[in-house]
């Protein structure tokens, strides 16, 4: 079974834990988002959310769903997964190329909101990826931990989060099921 004991410090997370806690950060920002009537206070929130989407799915997408995949084998939720975050992807690089006063700026920030949540439920339902995650032989205390430190790095790097995500990425053949 996959180990997920809280830290020495209290402070530290297991990676089911650590993700989920974003989860809980983003929709947060989302509901401000709705009840936000001044374009620079959209502005502000919608950039949070781009910011914290794009940390979120490059520590997922580095270090959580290899590891994942590699304990069980579970392609389908992998790939399902990796799909939704190229569509966020898409979507947070419109968006980050608006302007609040702009058409349609709304409705894709709303838009996004819907896929998150969609992709939070796939992740965190019973049978889902996080559940799977723990019934695995996955260690989540260090993966916790790589998670944080990747999370921390790139919080720092204001040029990552001015500059925007890479594009989404060409999946190679892992020379496993359907894809060998």
């Amino acid at each position: 079974m996959a180990r997920a004991t809280p830290g020495k410090s209290g402070k530290q997370q297991d990676a089911v834990a650590l993700l989920k806690a974003d989860h809980r950060e983003v929709e947060d920002l989302f509901e401000q988002f709705e009840k936000a009537r001044d374009s620079q206070r959209k502005l502000k929130l919608a950039t949070q959310i781009c910011n914290a989407l794009k940390v979120h799915t490059m520590i997922e997408e580095e270090i959580f769903y290899p590891a994942f995949l590699d304990a069980t084998e579970e392609e389908d939720i992998h790939h399902e997964a990796i799909v939704e975050h190229d569509g966020a992807k898409k979507l947070i690089a419109e968006i980050e190329q608006m302007d609040p006063d702009d058409d349609f700026y709304d409705a894709k920030v709303t838009v996004l909101s819907e896929m998150i949540k969609h992709h939070v439920k796939e992740e965190e339902q019973p049978g889902g990826m996080f559940s799977n995650a723990k019934k695995s032989e996955m260690d989540l205390d260090a993966l916790g931990e790589q998670l944080m430190t990747r999370k921390t790095e790139l919080e720092s790097n204001e040029d990552m989060l001015q500059s925007g995500m890479p594009p989404p990425a060409e999946r190679q053949r892992t020379g496993r099921g359907r894809n060998a």
